[in-house]
């Protein structure tokens, strides 16, 4: 294996903004720093919400141009991960129709009821393995059936696939992200043909499937003399959905082990080698989305950090570290709200939902910030114990250790109260999970690294990691679980 150091760009895009970050690896070394920032506004037309994908697609270009600069004009390759389910459609000349529908949009009201008359949740599910979201895939598709965009389509590129496209030239799904369309079997980590026929759904308007690791085309020449690059600069499919590169990068050693990771959504479950397709689980609201190296990632959708976000906002954005403060001072699971709830889904008028949703469910109503803040991270925590707690009984795998990842690690009250809640250990870090998952399977890839178990090492060896061992009484947190369970 080489000894020598490698650059690698990795374009992490996540729901609020998008960055283009820089990975020096070598066999025993892992260094990651930002090149470029930019954020990832949504726009509400008169047709609803979409993505500014071009606003994007021009960020990643400024970001390589950055990267390159950091590393004299050359890289070894560049990887894109970014959110599920979104997709743009392409015509027969390989022209973007339309900004892609955000996964937000008002659209999929109502319609998978639609969809269940055809194929019924249970079988769906069966099937797929994939927990109901209104926003997946295929009920975007199931939405836009008879849309003039749809008719004239000849492709469909989920969303970091349609940037490599114009990065590359080439088209390609990455399977972990294909695994939240719906339209994939997890045991057989194909297409799932049967559900797609029976609902009119045209499979022929994906691109063929791709692996993380896979070779995804160089940069075209264009893009070489916009960013300064010098060719040639190959593009490696990851984990393409955040989530899975996220994952890759949890500092865990062995198997027992659950992992949150943390942002604008938390993501709480287990790394399985086989999905849970059982009715049990269905009720219970967890999915089985790829991962790497035939792995499943067997896990729960909870709001996450989307709820504080919001309200931050409506408040006018105050110190959020003031907030946290204070947050910290007030009495601890005086009121929770259900975090998972779909309720919650949709933007604005966050402090006054969740005011109402305590009010409605008989508990003491939260009135100034830190009180609300107080209510979302006890209610987050509490969800992360449950999701912890549920996935172990479903799987049938315990856990010793809960490792935490992303944005929510720089959130010390709450990594704290998750332990609390869990009962168990928690491991907080890198911050920056999703990125390093994705400079790692490029490094593989190009043999500079060795197995997971490998990657993982040398993220625990390189990475900040901050340990919070569980304290208070547990009773407490049982208590308010049962106060949610009696709404």
């Amino acid at each position: 294996m080489s000894t020598s150091v490698k650059s690698y760009a990795a374009v992490d895009l996540g729901a609020s903004s998008g960055r283009v970050m820089v990975g020096r690896v070598s066999p025993d070394s892992l260094e990651l720093t930002e090149a470029h920032r930019f954020a990832n506004r949504p726009v509400r037309l008169p047709e609803g919400l979409r993505w500014d994908v071009l606003s994007l697609y021009a960020g990643v270009l400024d970001g390589l141009r950055a990267a390159g600069v950091r590393c004299g004009g050359r890289l070894d390759s560049v990887g894109i991960d970014s959110w599920a389910v979104d997709y743009g459609l392409l015509d027969a000349d390989g022209a973007l129709l339309g900004n892609p529908v955000h996964y937000r949009d008002a659209r999929t009201e109502g319609v998978a009821e639609k969809v269940w008359a055809t194929v019924p949740a249970a079988e769906l599910y069966a099937a797929t393995g994939l927990q109901y979201a209104p926003f997946n895939t295929l009920y975007q598709l199931a939405a836009a059936r008879g849309t003039r965009q749809l008719a004239y389509a000849e492709r469909l590129l989920l969303v970091p696939d349609l940037l490599a496209y114009w990065l590359t030239g080439e088209q390609g799904t990455e399977l972990t992200n294909a695994s939240t369309t719906q339209l994939i079997d997890p045991r057989t980590r194909g297409w799932s043909y049967g559900i797609a026929e029976r609902l009119g759904i045209d499979l022929e308007l994906f691109a063929p499937l791709r692996q993380p690791g896979d070779p995804a085309g160089l940069l075209r020449p264009g893009v070489l003399e916009e960013t300064g690059l010098t060719g040639p600069v190959p593009v490696t499919a990851v984990g393409s959905h955040d989530t899975a590169s996220a994952v890759a990068a949890v500092p865990a050693t062995g198997e027992r082990f659950a992992y949150i990771c943390t942002g604008t959504w938390s993501l709480a479950g287990l790394e399985l080698d086989a999905p849970v397709l059982t009715e049990e689980s269905r009720a219970a609201n967890f999915t089985n989305e790829l991962g790497l190296d035939g792995t499943v990632r067997y896990l729960r959708n909870i709001m996450g950090l989307w709820l504080l976000q919001e309200c931050v906002r409506a408040w006018g954005d105050p110190d959020l570290g003031v907030l946290l403060r204070e947050a910290a001072g007030v009495p601890a699971l005086r009121s929770v709200i259900d975090a998972g709830d779909a309720a919650f889904l949709a933007p604005g008028r966050m402090p006054e939902r969740i005011a109402e949703a305590c009010r409605a469910s008989g508990q003491p109503v939260p009135q100034t910030p830190a009180e609300i803040t107080r209510c979302i991270l006890d209610s987050l925590a509490l969800a992360h114990r449950r999701a912890v707690e549920d996935a172990q009984r479903l799987a049938g795998h315990p856990v010793d250790v809960v490792h935490i990842v992303g944005g929510g690690t720089r959130n010390a009250l709450l990594c704290r109260l998750t332990a609390d809640a869990c009962g168990l250990p928690v491991v907080a870090g890198p911050t920056e999970a999703a990125a390093l998952g994705n400079v790692l399977v490029q490094a593989r890839a190009h043999g500079l690294v060795g197995d997971r178990d490998a990657m993982r090492r040398l993220v625990a060896r390189t990475q900040p990691l901050t340990r919070y061992e569980p304290q208070g009484d547990a009773g407490r947190w049982r208590e308010a679980q049962a106060r949610l369970d009696a709404r």
